[in-house]
């Protein structure tokens, strides 16, 4: 699809899905104000029910600020977030940014750059996973390794060039009103979904290097098996909408998982029968699993020289639960969340 040239220094809506973010919020937007970018910046947050006091934040950066401004967003739901800030962004492009997000001083220039370099609809970059306890150190390290979460140029890195999806967003608003902005039903994996429809419909999704995000992991293993499961749980939705999509890599999770379940369960027969032939036959599947995890581990570890002696002894229990959730979540589906 042959794009029209943006105009020099085009207006940018920034758009902010913000929920519980009150102690974040502030410095958020004032990174996003002071952009090294010479043409207008614009903030629009879409506030949900929060629980802490993010609304009296938002409020009073709006009015603070004249090119804040705060919309509502009652169900809370990061895509309704979306699409509320969307409909009352004024841009010519338009940049997503999470609330709790410290974006570099260069990122929206280079967006806006890249954009009308390429012609893409939408251009980002690496999802910068930093760490500042050894177990969210250990689950950076994961979240930029291919054993962790395959090869997406998002996580990795990688050359410039056109992706499936990438992290964040900076969007021409043309193209967020060709496709209709965010799919609400999805709960989860609504990017990686609306960047599906944006290459569907001729458009071009472009990864680059030059736009990193610090993305802070979660901070034990229980909240990083729910946030997991749940991104099982929708990209399961995402193949049930579009089954051209399956592919290798996202039904490698899943299908460790069966295999693991089933390795266990024979093995167990096997012990309790006397079957030596069949225990052995059946815990080799859990075995491999844990022996494959071990040499990752210790592969990421040392690709990373200085991670910490805990965060390395954690690996092995991140990978895990990375995979098992994940797994879990893909089998079990999203229909009748």
């Amino acid at each position: 699809m042959t794009q029209a040239p943006l105009e020099v220094l085009p207006r940018v809506s920034v758009i902010m899905p913000v929920l519980n973010e009150e102690r974040h919020l502030r410095e958020a937007v004032v990174q996003i104000l002071h952009q090294d970018y010479s043409g207008e910046i614009e903030v629009v947050m879409a506030v949900g029910p929060s629980k802490d006091g993010t609304l009296q934040v938002a409020q009073s950066l709006a009015t603070e600020f004249a090119s804040v401004h705060v919309v509502d967003n009652p169900s809370g739901r990061t895509p309704a977030a979306l699409n509320a800030a969307i409909e009352r962004a004024t841009g010519d492009v338009v940049v997503r940014v999470d609330g709790h997000a410290l974006i570099p001083y260069d990122y929206i220039a280079c967006g806006v750059r890249v954009l009308a370099e390429t012609g893409a609809d939408n251009v980002g970059g690496i999802m910068d996973a930093t760490g500042s306890t050894p177990f969210e150190s250990a689950v950076a390290r994961a979240m930029t390794s291919r054993f962790g979460v395959g090869g997406a140029a998002f996580h990795v890195g990688g050359e410039p060039g056109p992706a499936l999806t990438v992290y964040l967003g900076c969007f021409r608003a043309d193209a967020l009103a060709r496709v209709g902005g965010y799919d609400e039903s999805m709960e989860r994996a609504q990017d990686w979904e609306m960047n599906l429809r944006i290459r569907q419909t001729g458009g071009v999704v472009w990864f680059t290097p030059q736009m990193r995000v610090e993305y802070r992991p979660r901070a034990d293993a229980r909240a990083l098996a729910r946030q997991y499961h749940d991104y099982g749980r929708w990209r399961r939705e995402v193949a049930r909408r579009h089954p051209e999509t399956i592919s290798v890599r996202y039904l490698a999770a899943p299908l460790a998982v069966v295999l693991v379940a089933l390795g266990l369960i024979v093995g167990v027969l096997g012990v309790l029968f006397g079957a030596t032939w069949l225990a052995v036959l059946g815990l080799a599947m859990p075995v491999g699993y844990v022996f494959v995890n071990l040499l990752a581990s210790i592969a990421s570890a040392a690709g990373r020289p200085r991670l910490q002696l805990r965060a390395a002894l954690a690996l092995p229990v991140v990978y895990a639960t990375m995979h098992g959730a994940w797994g879990l979540g893909f089998l079990r589906g999203a229909r009748g969340a």
